[in-house]
């Protein structure tokens, strides 16, 4: 009975050392008798009981690592704290079994001894703008470095860039003042563009003024010409009329007794305003006037102005 006890748990010592499950995403690194032998892919293995162990067992997941903040010295002699973190993938389990004997120890090292170096090589300002040139200088150098530990750095982050609390109050101030500018120029411009509209709408202004009289004073001499001509027709007409009508029967008359009625009006406005009246010596005076007057009358061609 306790003989078939024992013979029942080596059974299951064996069975359990001899089969072996390895999960998904995973790679577990065998040694015989103390050597490397081989490496067990995802499903179920054996493994030869006392002859053979699952030495080492990895993940084939990425991972992330955190590495620890440190102090840089940038190119300006400025001190920065800097810390970020990485992430990495085992692609051989072997070496990274046999490459180094702490390959995350040694990825953490390696990656804030090359962020010292690459932050030494910039100043202050650049290494705000150019986070991205950093890490992928970063992910470069550790990639080459972590072949030989069968690791493959996917990238580096830059979680946090702090400065010393007088360099970042210095930096304020800087930011203030170049924000002031910016207003203070930008004012200045507004101005600037107020005084040319000003200056552009009173410009057009004036032109349109001067346009407007201009025109005005075109209609105004196009309206005293046409006045003027009009004015000239209706003369023109007038005398006309008077000639035809001198030339009808009794015109010759007519103009004789008119003309004498307006020397005898003449003569009567004088006595009025001297107070003395005054008779023409001769008659015949007044006569001549007559026939003065319609010699005139008849030398004139019809429709002469």
């Amino acid at each position: 009975m306790e003989f078939a006890l024992i013979v029942a748990v080596i059974a299951i010592i064996f069975i359990v050392r001899t089969f072996k499950i390895v999960p998904q995403q995973n790679a577990w690194v065998v040694e015989r008798l103390g050597k490397y032998d081989r490496t067990l892919t995802p499903g179920l293995k054996f493994v030869v009981p006392f002859v053979e162990r699952v030495a080492y067992k990895h993940s084939l997941k990425e991972v992330p690592l955190d590495v620890p903040s440190q102090v840089c010295i940038t190119k300006d002699n400025t001190q920065l704290q800097v810390d970020g973190i990485i992430y990495f993938q085992v692609t051989d389990p072997m070496r990274a079994s046999y490459g180094s004997s702490n390959y995350i120890s040694a990825i953490t090292q390696l990656a804030q001894t090359l962020l010292r170096s690459v932050i030494g090589k910039m100043e202050l300002d650049k290494t705000f703008e150019e986070r991205d040139h950093i890490n992928l200088a970063v992910v470069a150098s550790l990639d080459e470095a972590a072949a030989n530990w069968g690791v493959k750095v996917l990238r580096y982050e830059i979680k946090d860039l702090t400065p010393p609390a007088a360099i970042l109050h210095s930096m304020q101030a800087q930011i203030t003042a170049e924000r002031e500018k910016r207003a203070l120029i930008a004012a200045s411009e507004g101005r600037k563009q107020e005084q040319i509209n000003i200056a552009t709408g009173e410009r057009e202004a004036f032109i349109a003024r001067s346009e407007g009289q201009r025109q005005a004073d075109i209609n105004n001499a196009q309206g005293e010409a046409a006045a003027i001509i009009a004015v000239a027709d209706a003369t023109a007409e007038a005398i006309r009329k008077i000639a035809e009508a001198i030339r009808s029967p009794g015109g010759e008359q007519a103009v004789q007794l008119k003309v004498a009625e307006k020397a005898v009006e003449a003569y009567a406005q004088l006595a009025q305003k001297n107070n003395t009246m005054i008779v023409p010596g001769n008659m015949s005076e007044v006569s001549a006037l007559i026939g003065t007057a319609m010699t005139l009358l008849k030398s004139k061609p019809p429709g002469a102005n």
